[in-house]
């Protein structure tokens, strides 16, 4: 029941992750900070989950990431068009290569699930170890551009975004280990670690006085809810 629990979390905090994302980069236009590279695996790495739940009949994987795949190609979307330098051929091609090798791959066990001696769950086995060590691979572009560029505009990096994807893979790892997944508990944790760097380094390079402005507007925002709550007598 518990990891049950864990799955459903996982499900709706998966599918939560990306709106604010999509909000600060489609409807705000803003998209400095977000690697192109991460961005393009962050369309290719949930096709490629949606399959493996298809190949073991997990409903769990597949809804959420057929939803993260829309949310993610919106995402890139944007990157592109508000980003010029980033649409000539040598920059698609090399941010590209890890997602394309990826897409590679699902097509690979795709067909080789058809074939008659191959079972669904040999493939997801399969397919799933390829989407784990690729996890390990994908969590690295977008720390690593926030950690080798201090001077770097983050307006475009949505920080809810990145502590509900903490949270989510929270989630997830819990699920994995409680229905014996090793490609999803794998995965999960490297997703953790790389989410809970990236909000460090938001939260560090957040101007000091931005944070005490929000912390004076949380507790207002309290204090006025109290004083209401106590008048209406509860």
């Amino acid at each position: 029941m518990l990891t049950h629990f864990f799955g459903i979390l996982g499900a709706a905090l998966s599918m939560s992750i990306a709106w604010p994302q999509v909000y600060r980069s489609c409807v705000r236009r803003r998209t400095s900070g977000l690697s192109a590279t991460a961005c393009k695996l962050g369309v290719a790495m949930p096709i490629g989950w949606v399959t493996y739940g298809l190949l073991i009949g997990d409903p769990f994987q597949i809804v959420t990431n057929v939803v993260a795949a829309g949310t993610g190609l919106a995402i890139l979307a944007a990157l592109l068009l508000t980003q010029p330098q980033l649409r000539t051929r040598r920059a698609l091609l090399t941010s590209a290569a890890m997602a394309g090798g990826v897409l590679v791959a699902i097509a690979v066990i795709s067909a080789l699930a058809a074939l008659p001696q191959v079972s669904g769950p040999a493939a997801a086995a399969m397919l799933g170890t390829v989407l784990a060590t690729v996890s390990f691979v994908s969590a690295i572009p977008q720390p690593l551009a926030l950690l080798r560029n201090r001077d770097q505009d983050l307006s475009g990096l949505s920080p809810l975004r990145w502590r509900l994807a903490a949270a989510a893979c929270a989630s997830w790892l819990a699920y994995g280990l409680g229905t014996g997944q090793p490609a999803v508990w794998a995965s999960a944790l490297v997703g953790l670690t790389s989410s809970l760097v990236v909000c460090a380094v938001l939260f560090a390079r957040t101007p000091r006085r931005v944070r005490e402005v929000s912390a004076a507007t949380v507790c207002w925002r309290h204090d006025i809810t109290v004083r209401s709550l106590a008048m209406a007598g509860i």
